[in-house]
C-alpha cells in the first residue's frame, strides 16, 4: 500500500514539474497571434494605456467635421462598430440648429482625414464633401428590433394568416384557407 502511494506521489510530482517547466501560453504567444491562448482561457487582454494615435469614444463624439472649404458642417454624433469591435462608420449629425432638424449620415472611416486643430485645439475630421452634399446624403437609420405582438383579445393567429412579423412577405401555406 505504501509503495502504491509513493509511486502515485512520484508520478504526480513528475507531471507537475513537467507542466511547470512549459512556458505559459501568454508568454509564448507571438504578438498578433490569433486567437491568444490567454483569451481562450478566459483571461482578459488588458490594455494599459492610450497611444498617441488612438482616440477615446468619449472624446471622439462631438468632434467637428469640416468640409472642403474647411468650415464646420457637422459633428460626430455616434460610432457604428460590429461585434468584433471594427469601426464600420462614423455617424455625422448635419444641419439643424442645436440638434433640432438635424439628420444623421453614416460614413466609413476611410472617408475622413484627421486634421490637427488650430492653436493646439482638438483635432477635426475633414470630408471631401460640402455641407450641401452631406445634407443630400442618405439618412442613417439605427437598427430597431421588431416589436413583439401580443395578440391580446384576438386569440392566436398563425403567421400564414396574419403575415407574421415579416409583414406578409411569405406566401400562405399550402393548407391555409384562401379568401377571395
Amino acid at each position: 500500500m505504501i509503495k502504491t502511494l509513493m509511486l502515485g506521489a512520484a508520478v504526480g510530482a513528475l507531471m507537475l514539474t513537467g507542466a511547470m517547466t512549459q512556458p505559459s501560453f501568454a508568454q509564448s504567444a507571438s504578438p498578433g497571434a490569433n486567437p491568444t491562448p490567454a483569451a481562450v482561457q478566459g483571461k482578459p487582454d488588458v490594455v494599459s494605456s492610450q497611444q498617441p494615435d488612438q482616440w477615446l469614444a468619449s472624446k471622439f463624439k462631438a468632434t467637428d467635421v469640416i468640409g472642403t472649404d474647411n468650415k464646420s458642417i457637422g459633428d460626430v454624433s455616434d460610432i457604428l462598430f460590429d461585434k468584433t469591435g471594427k469601426i464600420e462608420a462614423y455617424v455625422v449629425s448635419v444641419g439643424g440648429f442645436l440638434g433640432v432638424g438635424a439628420k444623421d449620415v453614416a460614413l466609413a472611416p476611410s472617408s475622413f482625414q484627421v486634421v490637427p486643430g488650430s492653436n493646439g485645439g482638438a483635432d477635426k475630421l475633414k470630408l471631401s464633401m460640402s455641407a450641401n452634399e452631406l445634407k443630400q446624403a442618405q439618412n442613417f437609420t439605427p437598427y430597431a428590433p421588431p416589436s413583439a405582438t401580443t395578440g391580446m383579445g384576438s386569440g392566436t393567429s398563425s403567421p400564414a394568416s396574419s403575415g407574421g412579423l415579416t409583414g406578409g412577405m411569405h406566401p400562405p401555406a399550402d393548407n391555409a384557407p384562401t379568401t377571395h
